[in-house]
């Protein structure tokens, strides 16, 4: 900071005499403008656990950064019929106030993430250990917002320079392209990859942070966001070698979805949001980016989206038919129902009774006459992810931000299924591929595929797209994410099979596997599909018409404009996989 000696004169009230060189200057440390030297690592660690905390609260992980996905899918509805009613029907309006959510909590972490690489220079080579791990946490948890921000907006800002903040016009910044926004996030996991220890080498400091495991799991997903299916699946061979540390599937499914110690940050996880268990956080339920109380709750919310409201939840999102008729559709070798059923969905079965904690919703056994529904005027099936329902943790859902499971936001089982998916794209169907999904069927207790019962690529891609994905992530983020990149949206027949998937028939006194058809919409008041009111664009989340009046140098999305984005994807010389029969 410069200040001119006459005006430092005139402060002390000197004569007149003392302004004759106004060349002389005295120069003062800002000290909110240190050099990457005075900057040590303490300092930095600082803002990067602000940038943790800014991934896990309400509009991003913590509640509609992550459900929104969910109701964009074709496995999940919104049986409340009010909160998530609009993005449920790809109509959200411009004027939508949670559509700024995901938004805002994504730039402060990406502005966080820009000032920590603005003080760690560009030379990589020379950083000690400690800002090693700095940087690579900042880049990854920068490209993990903007590859959130891509999936729903489309065309954000591309913002990577601190001192674009210094002026106007870069802080009012234009839309980026997708391309763009695509390419610095796979840009950032790939720097990150070589930055950051492995789970291994890391040791307890691993245990929820970023690792060079997290950044290469999230590299492959970018690549595949955009078809790059043969950079992907080198990738993610490596993972499945250990090149980025130890992973593999934990023997018990139901692992992945407890709270405590002896669960989260396992060898399956490559990457979880952090939340405090249930019975050691704060009681004041901070609903703001800020979360300024010294006692502010440290849990999600999504519990209580998904639970029913009998057992106090919001009831806001409940499961497809189509899902639970997909599980029970095949049985394991030993005559039983798939276990992910048990930690997907609750419903009674009798296949429960003796099974991890039996028929139970929360510590309430279930009677084989109880229908048990997520919402009491509107039925849907209640899901169990990232709930306690299935746990006995606690006998109610304590609403608000107060679930201590952590979200696993990226599992080995992804890597698995990513590398099956990847390698009947470059070289399928192979043998290879099918053994990779069977390790992921063999942990369920499923007989394995058969590479001679595809004989076309066309014909596995429905088998991971329509089959083993939903069963191992059914409501879980990145639904969405993958019916974009798949272009289900741009061609009539997968439309047309979203629509049959997420058809659903209202009321409470509807059994979970009621037949429900969608030649019903229409004829019947209480059968509705989603997939109906979609307009072209509405993939995507609108950007907010707020968002816009403040900032005079955006424009609007697809969304916006509810224009069609088939012919980018088309341009590109991507393909749809038509649709299968996979029972012939």
């Amino acid at each position: 900071m410069k200040l001119y000696n006459y005006a430092f004169a005139a402060f002390l009230g000197l004569s007149a005499v003392s302004l004759t060189s106004c060349e002389d200057k005295l120069e003062l440390t800002n000290p909110n403008q240190q050099t990457t030297d005075k900057f040590t690592s303490d300092d930095l660690e600082e803002c990067v656990i602000a940038a943790y905390n800014h991934i896990r609260i309400e509009g991003s992980t913590g509640r509609v950064g992550y459900t929104i996905d969910l109701t964009r899918g074709d496995e999940v509805w919104n049986s409340s019929q009010v909160w998530y009613l609009e993005f449920d029907n790809f109509n959200a309006p411009i004027t939508n106030d949670i559509i700024e959510w995901p938004w805002r909590e994504a730039y402060y972490t990406i502005n966080v993430c820009n000032f920590i690489l603005s003080r760690t220079g560009n030379d990589d080579a020379n950083l000690s250990e400690a800002m090693k791990r700095i940087k690579g946490q900042a880049l990854f948890l920068r490209a993990f917002s903007y590859f959130n921000l891509a999936g729903y907006y489309q065309n954000v800002p591309l913002i990577t320079d601190y001192d674009t903040y210094s002026t106007l016009d870069g802080l009012y910044g234009k839309n980026s392209s997708y391309d763009q926004v695509l390419d610095q996030v796979e840009a950032d996991f790939k720097e990150a990859m070589t930055l950051l220890p492995s789970r291994d080498e890391g040791g307890e400091w691993a245990k929820g942070r970023a690792t060079c495991g997290s950044a290469a799991g999230y590299y492959a997903r970018a690549l595949m966001q955009r078809h790059k299916y043969d950079e992907a699946l080198t990738v993610l061979k490596d993972i499945i070698a250990k090149k980025y540390g130890k992973y593999d599937l934990v023997a018990n499914y139901g692992d992945n979805f407890r709270e405590g110690s002896a669960y989260e940050n396992n060898i399956e996880s490559l990457f979880e949001v952090q939340y405090l268990d249930y019975g050691t956080q704060g009681t004041d339920d901070e609903w703001t980016p800020v979360n300024t109380s010294p006692n502010a709750t440290q849990g999600h919310a999504v519990e209580s989206n998904f639970c029913p409201g009998d057992f106090g939840g919001w009831a806001d999102l409940s499961a497809s038919p189509w899902l639970y008729n997909l599980f029970k559709s095949e049985r394991t070798t030993a005559g039983k129902l798939d276990p992910r059923l048990y930690w997907t969905l609750c419903t009674y079965e009798n296949d429960w009774e003796g099974f991890e904690n039996g028929n139970v919703a929360y510590t309430q056994k279930i009677a084989s006459d109880r229908n048990l529904v997520t919402n009491n005027i509107n039925g849907g099936i209640p899901i169990a992810k990232w709930t306690n329902i299935r746990t006995n943790v606690c006998s109610t859902v304590v609403t608000g931000l107060h679930c201590g499971i952590n979200l696993r936001m990226m599992r080995y089982s992804d890597v698995l299924l990513r590398a099956a998916e990847c390698e009947n794209e470059v070289n399928g169907p192979t043998q290879l591929a099918i053994d990779w999904i069977n390790k992921v069927r063999e942990r369920a207790g499923l007989k394995g595929l058969k590479l001679a019962d595809f004989d076309s690529k066309d014909k596995l891609f429905e088998q991971i797209a329509n089959v083993e994905r939903p069963k191992e992530f059914g409501c879980e983020f990145g639904r969405g994410l993958d019916l974009i990149r798949w272009g289900f949206f741009y061609d009539a027949g997968r439309l047309q099979q979203m629509k049959e998937h997420s058809v659903v028939r209202k009321g409470t006194s509807v059994k979970p596997g009621d037949a429900v058809s969608y030649s019903e919409v229409g004829s019947d008041a209480a059968v509705i599909c989603p997939f109906d009111t979609y307009v072209k664009g509405h993939e995507f989340l609108p950007i907010s018409q707020n968002t816009l009046n403040n900032n005079p140098n955006l424009v609007g999305n697809s969304a916006n404009n509810s224009t069609d984005n088939s012919t980018y994807f088309k341009e590109k010389g991507w393909t749809v996989h038509p649709v299968v029969n996979l029972s012939k």
